[in-house]
């Protein structure tokens, strides 16, 4: 704005200058727009300049060799290249504007910038300009005329025109005629507006007086300086010849593809001429004709058919125009015009052509990013030069149409897991029929990203490890694998925080980092833990890095290494006339195994008199199998093996001690002996002696307790039998022992016993006693077992 006012301002300021400024702000205003406009003329050497890239863009110099920008020309030359440490566009090389834009008045080529840091691209035109390299020249250098000497004066003969490829100035602008006064020299302007020189005959001819003229014909373009191009005109007086020849058409016009094979006739002229001999001969020759189209087109001399000679190409050339000249013996001659109109056939399939294009992209990138840049063109014309383009197969990338002939590939969303690479097929295909198509391939891979977490194999893990396991034993191996790749599918295990029984987990069990093998650090003991509970953690090795966790449960399975633990059995005492099958005692054993291995069964393996006793196999309970005899001894000493159900089995033996005996004196008599026995050493026998006379006396004090309960309830009996009538019966026949008496005092005392084996029972729970206590319990125990048996021998008496 601020040049624009000064340029506004400045009176001093030529023409000139404000229309540089001019023309460096229109580039400017373009450059803002993403186009640039040069000029260069033709003809210049390899590495000319041509503009500032970098500037006019605003890029700087580093970051063009960062941004990895590169020139990209249309079609298959390059003709201009990008000088990374100026930032210039320069020639690739030297340039012929003839040769590239043949009978185009404005020659421009394009090019794009494509900036591949950013997936950018910048349309750069540049015009070649037109320098004055190329003379005027004459298909036919020399040139023989035949004129009857009685043409008339002001006769015309028109003559081939110069070819001059420069355009504007440059190209051909005048003729000069030199060499005899007979002829001079008309120029008439062509429907074009191109010049077309006519001989005139200004003077009479007289064979007699001059049979050949030598004229020189010169062509001048208005170069600076000019260029020049001549030919000779050799003119022959002839005797007169009265008839011209004649076309049948003032002009020919006729359309044929692009595809006529070679050979083929385009189109058959016709003359003819009224004299008879050799001036009615006509033969025909091209008058003009570029030199593309001479190698293009042949015409017959004797019968005028035009044929073609080279493939045509509607790219190249849509039309031709030729002036064809009938001339008889005599050179009188006609000419007409040949108007050759080529049509467009579907020849040409889509060109893609790849500006840019990555190798690999995250498959995290964001939807829409730009993975490549791509040029579409199709020479063709119309319907067939209409491309449309597409993408083969199921791929989450779309096309989109850029600008013009360009489309970029964007992305979709991408996931690596279920593709890592990916081969997409760029499909174009033009509007012809058939259509014609091309295809082009971008092989892309995606790269890894950790977005997902370690799977274990299983849902949960389960393990059964025997106790008294070796000290790292394998427990089992967890499993977990990572969709990712590379280092974000690199997983590593570790246990989660824990204790077991106020111990830190870890001193349990460890698991290998690598392998997830999960070992036992410690010999497990199913006594004290019977299941270990704890979780593994799988960490991958992205970074972040994502985990998961699997809960794992070891269960400690039981072996056989506790022994059956007896805890006791006290004397027993049995009257001498119990029947078969009465309870005398009862071994109570435990084991701390479970299962299997606690089931406890009890044989009796050793007896003062065999026979008379017998243990329950899975009670423990001691009965007698027959009656006591009389003969039979007063003190009996039994061996019971208590043993497990494991593999192998373990046992124990406890040693009983019975008492038979007939009266309350003789059962003391030999309760003292054997409490003497069984005292351990050092232990007075007036303790047990005081024990035995306390359960004596509780015992009778239970037994008087009960015999007054007794009364009291035959008194109440009594009282309400007095208060109902007499036939109420509700009671009738029920026996008093069924409430209260000495058998329902033994069957509480025997279901007491029961209770107390059942308790004790390893398989329900298990009891552990410290050596100190005992022997004390034991006490308590044979002592109420004492009191329960003397009760029932004194019921016995009675």
């Amino acid at each position: 704005v601020a040049a624009i006012e000064m340029c506004v301002a400045g009176r001093r300021w030529g023409r000139r200058q404000r229309a540089l400024l001019w023309v460096m702000l229109l580039a400017a205003w373009e450059a803002a727009w993403g186009q640039l406009r040069y000029s260069v003329p033709e003809e210049m050497p390899k590495g000319s300049f041509v503009g500032d890239v970098a500037k006019d863009l605003g890029l700087q110099l580093p970051e063009l060799s960062d941004r990895g920008v590169r020139v990209v020309s249309e079609g298959r030359s390059q003709y201009f290249a990008l000088q990374g440490k100026s930032g210039h566009l320069v020639t690739a090389e030297r340039i012929d504007r003839e040769q590239l834009c043949r009978l185009v008045e404005k020659c421009v080529l394009r090019c794009v910038l494509i900036v591949e840091g950013e997936m950018k691209f910048y349309e750069i035109e540049v015009e070649i300009m037109d320098i004055n390299d190329n003379d005027p020249s004459f298909q036919e250098t020399e040139k023989e005329l035949r004129v009857s000497e009685t043409t008339a004066p002001g006769s015309r003969f028109p003559l081939r025109e110069a070819q001059d490829a420069d355009l504007g100035p440059n190209s051909l602008q005048s003729y000069e005629l030199s060499g005899d006064e007979h002829f001079s020299l008309a120029v008439q302007a062509g429907p074009g507006g191109d010049q077309r020189p006519e001989l005139v005959l200004a003077k009479a001819l007289d064979r007699e007086e001059a049979a050949f003229h030598e004229l020189v014909l010169r062509a001048m373009d208005g170069g600076d300086p000019a260029r020049t191009g001549t030919a000779r005109i050799r003119v022959t007086v002839l005797d007169a010849n009265d008839n011209a020849p004649v076309f049948s058409q003032a002009e020919y016009t006729v359309r044929v593809p692009e595809d006529l094979p070679v050979g083929s006739v385009v189109v058959s002229v016709t003359a003819k001429d009224a004299d008879e001999g050799q001036n009615g001969q006509v033969k025909y020759s091209f008058h003009k004709i570029s030199d593309r189209e001479s190698e293009l087109f042949r015409l017959d001399a004797e019968s005028g058919k035009i044929t073609v000679e080279d493939g045509l190409d509607f790219e190249e050339m849509s039309s031709h125009e030729l002036e064809v000249q009938a001339h008889d013996g005599g050179e009188l001659f006609d000419t007409t015009k040949v108007s050759i109109m080529v049509t467009d056939v579907n020849d040409n399939a889509p060109e893609i052509s790849v500006r840019s294009a990555l190798s690999e992209i995250s498959e995290d990138a964001p939807t829409g990013t730009v993975v490549a840049l791509l040029h579409v063109q199709d020479r063709d014309s119309g319907a067939n030069g209409e491309v449309r383009c597409s993408l083969d197969g199921d791929v989450p990338f779309r096309l989109e149409k850029s600008f013009d002939d360009y489309y970029r590939v964007v992305t979709g969303e991408l996931d690596r897991e279920q593709v890592s690479e990916y081969n997409v097929t760029v499909r174009a295909a033009d509007g012809g029929s058939p259509a014609l198509q091309s295809s082009a391939v971008l092989a892309l891979r995606v790269l890894d990203v950790n977005d997902n977490a370690p799977v274990f194999a299983e849902e949960r893990y389960s393990a059964r490890l025997a106790e008294n396991n070796a000290a790292g034993a394998l427990v089992l191996t967890v499993r977990a694998t990572d969709a990712d790749w590379g280092q974000n599918a690199r997983v590593r295990y570790r246990l989660s925080e824990g204790r077991v029984r106020g111990a830190p987990l870890s001193s349990y069990v460890s698991v290998q980092a690598e392998t997830g093998a999960l070992y036992a650090l410690r010999s497990l003991d199913y006594e004290q833990v019977r299941e270990l509970r704890l979780w593994v953690r799988a960490e991958d090795g992205g970074a972040p890095a994502l985990s998961s966790n699997v809960s794992v449960l070891l269960l400690v399975v039981d072996e056989n290494d506790n022994a059956p633990q007896v805890l006791y059995p006290p004397p027993a005492l049995a009257p001498r006339w119990s029947e078969a099958g009465a309870l005398v005692a009862k071994v109570v054993a435990v084991d701390a195994d479970a299962g299997q291995n606690a089931w406890l069964s009890y044989e009796l393996a050793k007896a003062t008199e065999p026979g008379l006793f017998r243990v329950g196999l899975h009670s423990g309970e001691v009965r007698t199998a027959r009656s006591p005899l009389a003969r039979d001894a007063a003190r009996h000493s039994l061996v019971v093996v208590v043993k497990d159900h494991g593999r192998p089995a373990l046992s124990a033996t406890a040693t009983l001690q019975v008492v038979l005996a007939e009266s309350v004196a003789e059962l003391l008599a030999e309760l003292g002996s054997a409490a003497d026995e069984a005292a351990a050493p050092g232990e007075p026998a007036v303790s047990l002696t005081r024990w035995l006379v306390l359960a004596v006396a509780a015992v009778s004090c239970l037994f008087v307790a009960f015999l007054l309960l007794l009364l009291a309830l035959r008194l109440r009996r009594w009282r309400r039998q007095q208060l109902l009538p007499p036939d109420s019966g509700a009671l009738r026949g029920v026996p008093v022992s069924h409430f209260v008496g000495i058998d329902g005092v033994r069957a509480f005392l025997q279901s007491y016993s029961h209770d107390v084996s059942l308790t004790a029972d390893s398989r329900k729970s298990q009891l552990r006693f410290s050596a100190g206590g005992r022997k004390d319990i034991r006490r308590c125990v044979s002592s109420i077992v004492l009191m329960g048996e003397i009760f029932l021998f004194l019921r016995h008496a009675h």
